[in-house]
């Protein structure tokens, strides 16, 4: 297959690259940073992959998702920090293409979030209190993580919630007392840490604690490689890594 890379002068695209290579992969060309790239834009990348692996920057989504639709290639996305427009944007793009996205592509994170999903359906939002939180390298500059916002929606899935209704992302001051259903959010930032990850279900007699953690971004780069693979030939649709996994909630 021919690969294209969107965000091929990144961390993560630069490992991509790499990896595909060492595994005899064709990487066909990529955008990079300011214009470092082979090709000039994710159209023309398109055009010449098979498979379109994407890990830009948000602002980039909406035209993104434009140009991938139109052009019938499957795209495999890994951006973090979308807006709901920019969400929005994607899904219209799987009417027309397949797409996978995930906010992490390690697969033990991607089945962690099942995991979340079903013990929030079996531990009461008015018994278990719901508090994730997260650490990453001092350079991130969105918070909560895109993993944690999936750890929440996953939570507030299995509760039959509204997550936007049920976030708490920021406390300070005189807060008051914790709000029954709340899904809460702790986001700590500092040296090289690639990615840890800690969901909590807080009860008075008990409590339980899911955690992940990313020793090397080389996980990221092995689960979206594999799910790269997958998509191509699938029907149009908006897929998980669950999916490419072959995991059921």
């Amino acid at each position: 297959m021919r690969f294209g890379i969107a965000g091929i002068t990144g961390r993560m695209g630069s490992m991509l690259a790499g990896q595909l290579r060492v595994a005899g992969e064709i990487v066909v060309g990529g955008i990079g940073h300011a214009g470092h790239g082979s090709v000039a834009n994710i159209a023309a990348l398109a055009e010449i992959s098979d498979v379109v692996m994407d890990f830009t920057h948000a602002d980039a989504t909406q035209g993104h998702a434009a140009a991938m639709a139109a052009s019938g290639k499957p795209w495999v996305i890994g951006t973090s920090g979308m807006s709901d427009a920019d969400e929005a944007a994607m899904a219209k793009a799987a009417t027309r293409i397949p797409v996978v996205y995930a906010a992490n592509f390690a697969p033990g994170a991607a089945l962690v979030l099942a995991l979340a999903e079903r013990m929030a359906a079996a531990l009461s939002k008015e018994t278990y209190d719901a508090e994730i939180i997260e650490m990453h390298h001092r350079q991130k500059i969105d918070a909560p993580s895109g993993t944690a916002i999936g750890m929440g929606r996953a939570v507030a899935k299995g509760r039959g919630q509204d997550f936007n209704a049920v976030m708490e992302a920021a406390r300070l001051g005189h807060t008051g007392p914790r709000q029954t259903g709340s899904i809460g959010f702790a986001s700590s930032r500092g040296g090289q840490v690639v990615g840890e990850h800690t969901l909590i279900f807080a009860a008075g007699s008990e409590q339980v604690a899911i955690i992940h953690r990313a020793f090397d971004r080389a996980a990221f780069a092995e689960g979206a490689v594999l799910a790269a693979k997958w998509v191509v030939g699938r029907p149009p649709g908006l897929y998980s890594m669950l999916d490419v996994l072959n995991v059921r909630v």
